[in-house]
């Protein structure tokens, strides 16, 4: 573990909205790590505090920076990407790498193909880039498949210890690595006005952003990210049959594809560890990242 960098929380002021983030500062090159819908930057803790030394790390919250009606459009990602690039432009970051999870990869893709934010290089874990189709059907909350899963979302408990026995419970937390779900349940949760615990990304707040992934058709600019991409799409996903992961990274001008064995969408929460080697070894291969193909291929 990585001992010299520890990590603050921060905030930068874009001009018409505040972003928080999770600040691990280093003379090295920039790296940013964008979360799921949801989920919150101190996830990416195990993995961030093993490059800090190596990397300037940046892991943006976008949860509740701006306020959005999931019964309008909701939190539109084209707008996401534009606070990305914005942010970027605040704190002076020039060429960094990139990590995105889910939605997290979709809005970097767009910061990228259309606001032309220049970036070194890009991992995308799952990237929530959906059938072209999608982008042009009107869908209300509750026939959203995810955005009406998540407005109905529980969002209360007495204890810790209550949250963590019935996220267990759950199938979507239950293969999680046990120090991602304690920081899940660290900062995920936060005092309720009941005295309890209640979700820190509000469900209303997490609908909002499901139902603006459909505002913006991102595969037109695919191919203006010139930087390589590495695409990463888990064996066992629920995304299977609906995302097509590996025509996403033929259709990158560098991209690559590879699946993480045994894992489902939420790579990073099973598997921290093989997630931190494929993102070290992709950064630190040659150009274009067939050397990480080939070191991958060598040590299965």
């Amino acid at each position: 573990m990585n001992k010299t960098v520890s990590p603050v929380e921060e905030s930068a002021d874009i001009g018409d909205s505040v972003i928080k983030y999770v600040h691990y500062a280093s003379e090295g090159p920039p790296l940013i790590f964008l979360h799921a819908t949801g989920f919150q930057p101190w996830l990416w803790h195990p993995i961030a505090r093993e490059l800090a030394a190596a990397y300037h790390i940046i892991c943006p919250y976008f949860c509740d920076h701006r306020d959005a009606d999931p019964e309008t459009g909701g939190f539109d990602w084209f707008l996401l990407a534009s606070d990305l690039t914005r942010l970027c432009r605040t704190l002076g970051i020039a060429s960094p790498f990139m990590v995105g999870h889910s939605m997290g990869g979709a809005v970097m893709t767009i910061a990228g193909g259309h606001f032309g934010l220049d970036i070194r290089k890009m991992v995308l874990i799952e990237p929530i880039l959906l059938p072209r189709e999608f982008y042009t059907i009107t869908m209300n909350v509750e026939d959203h498949p995810l955005a009406g899963k998540s407005i109905r979302r529980r969002n209360s408990w007495k204890s810790a210890k209550e949250a963590r026995d019935y996220l267990k419970s759950k199938p979507l937390f239950s293969a999680w690595d046990d120090e991602m779900l304690d920081l899940y349940i660290q900062h995920g949760l936060t005092p309720s006005e009941s005295g309890g615990l209640a979700l820190t990304c509000h469900p209303r707040k997490e609908a909002a952003l499901f139902m603006g992934s459909m505002g913006y058709d991102p595969w037109p600019i695919l191919t203006n990210v010139t930087c390589p991409v590495l695409v990463l799409e888990g064996e066992k996903t629920e995304n299977k049959g609906i995302i097509d992961f590996k025509k996403a990274a033929e259709t990158f001008p560098k991209g690559i594809h590879h699946i993480v064995r045994d894992a489902g969408h939420l790579i990073p929460m099973e598997k921290p560890s093989e997630t931190l080697d494929i993102i070290r070894s992709f950064f630190m291969s040659d150009q274009r990242g067939f050397g990480f193909l080939a070191r991958r291929h060598a040590h299965p």
